[in-house]
């Protein structure tokens, strides 16, 4: 049998974003969804070992989407979860926390604002689900790039995910509604930007940071 993947324990409570993110929203999400892209990921894993049994070509060809699919549900989500802060917290606060990371936002895109404003751009201009994120290429301190991904495919191509969102409707609607742009905005409250620096100066990439 496969390895098994397991939930990991969210770094916080679940009522610790709101007023960003509330409560009922943060359990959905972590607990159903979540726990869903494991659960498939687990399954596809031991279908994959079965067909490697038998060699069984058709099988294993067939089991690559749900591999990608739930796999990278499971990376991203798991990387989601560690670079979301409790509101007010001083981990929000990126002065405080990011110098680095900030010094590189500021001479990239000129200011902060700046640059969470083309974040931005990027997390609305998404059609149907995806997220977006803010990646460093080229080692740890490398150079920053604002790229979306769709559906659940993780980042990959040697580019490291410093922060990210997750733009499916499950991640906001019931809180938002149709108001995109409201969780856009509101969601820089609560960004865990100790993660960020951390992920940027230390050039790891999100796939090393899973575990079983």
């Amino acid at each position: 049998m496969s390895p098994k993947y397991t939930l990991p324990p969210l770094p916080y409570a679940y009522d610790a974003l709101e007023p960003v993110i509330s409560q009922q929203i943060m359990q959905l999400h972590h607990q159903k969804h979540h726990q869903t892209y494991i659960t498939n990921l687990n399954a596809a894993l031991d279908a994959q070992t079965t067909a490697l049994a038998t060699n069984d070509i058709p099988a294993l060809l067939s089991i690559q989407q749900k591999l990608t699919f739930n796999g990278g549900g499971h990376i991203n989500h798991s990387l989601f979860w560690r670079n979301l802060a409790p509101y007010n917290s001083p981990a929000t606060d990126i002065a405080r926390s990011a110098p680095t990371l900030q010094r590189a936002l500021e001479q990239q895109w000129g200011s902060v604002e700046r640059f969470t404003a083309a974040f931005g751009a990027v997390l609305l201009g998404l059609q149907g689900s995806g997220w977006g994120w803010l990646v460093s290429v080229g080692g740890p301190g490398g150079k920053l790039e604002i790229v979306s991904t769709k559906d659940q495919d993780p980042v990959v191509g040697g580019k490291v995910p410093i922060l990210g969102v997750d733009m499916w409707e499950h991640a906001y609607y019931l809180q938002y509604l149709n108001n995109k742009a409201g969780y856009v905005e509101q969601i820089w409250k609560v960004i865990n930007w100790v993660e960020a620096e951390e992920r940027y100066t230390k050039g790891v990439d999100g796939a090393a940071l899973l575990k079983l």
